[in-house]
């Protein structure tokens, strides 16, 4: 698989979710939208980190030194941290949602334009 369709599938990901946060009025089909974007990244910074150097990959006695390793595996960290980021904003939001749910029975969003009781 190439670069180009990776990065090509991660655009298409991207878009889909920021078409449905835009769109969607429901405030849980937004927050997995918003997961989906966060996805399309993951998958960006694995591909392209997987681009630098795929002969790491094939290769296991491969002679590379720490620097190249470090660097082809920084894709790798950045989508495990953002993934650990995307649990805990995923936690929070449905905190929120539910708070928002029980306190005007509704999660629409054209709903919820005023905070206040």
């Amino acid at each position: 698989m190439s670069l180009e369709s990776v990065l090509t599938l991660s655009a298409g990901l991207f878009a889909i979710g920021l078409f449905g946060v835009l769109t969607k009025r429901n405030l849980i089909a937004v927050l997995m939208c918003i997961e989906l974007m966060f996805n399309a990244i993951n998958v960006a910074a694995v591909g392209i980190s997987r681009y630098i150097a795929p002969s790491m990959f094939r290769i296991a006695g491969s002679d590379l030194n720490s620097e190249q390793v470090d660097l082809i595996l920084s894709g790798h960290v950045i989508s495990i941290f953002s993934i650990a980021i995307s649990a805990a904003e995923v936690s929070m939001a449905l905190a929120i949602i539910i708070l928002i749910y029980r306190t005007k029975n509704t999660v629409d969003i054209s709903d919820i334009n005023k905070m206040s009781g």
